[in-house]
């Protein structure tokens, strides 16, 4: 069965993902949010927090996908879809062909570290049990922007330090 691609339901997911990227950028976390989204709902919405749990796996896509296993019982996420502020890196890919995401909607690519097409694609990997629909450029510039603005603010404070 195809997937029905909505244009306008993927950019309001995603404006709710850079929600969740402007709360990280406030906790002076790396500004990356996702939503998981299942039947038109949202069932999980997570930022990065890698610095605030002192755990580098805390990234948005990872504790998104924790929440929306418990929202609905089960580690298979099957009927579900993830938007991201930014291409997963390896480790998020690989989580989310594990849990079997349906479709991976993601805005701006990382071409040195994305797993999924920019460095490498495990999303789409034929040897892998499971293959993610994938959507890249949703809302691309506002999610670059963000990054962007928060590394130039980084590296201001860290010039400016004594």
């Amino acid at each position: 069965m195809e997937t029905i691609i909505d244009l306008q339901s993927d950019a309001y997911f995603m404006s709710e993902a850079l929600r969740m990227a402007a709360r990280a950028y406030e906790a002076e976390e790396v500004p990356i949010g996702a939503v998981v989204a299942r039947e038109g709902k949202i069932i999980a919405r997570a930022f990065n927090q890698v610095e605030l749990l002192k755990d580098a796996t805390a990234h948005a896509e990872m504790l998104a996908l924790t929440q929306a296993e418990a929202a609905l019982g089960d580690w298979r996420l099957t009927d579900c879809d993830l938007f991201v502020t930014k291409e997963p890196c390896p480790m998020c890919a690989g989580a989310l062909v594990h849990v079997r995401m349906r479709r991976v909607i993601f805005g701006c690519a990382d071409p040195r570290g994305g797993a999924a097409g920019g460095l490498l694609n495990l999303l789409q990997n034929p040897s892998l049990n499971h293959q993610c629909d994938v959507t890249a450029g949703v809302l691309r510039d506002e999610c670059a922007e963000l990054l962007q603005s928060f590394f130039r603010a980084k590296r201001r404070r860290e010039a400016e330090a004594p």
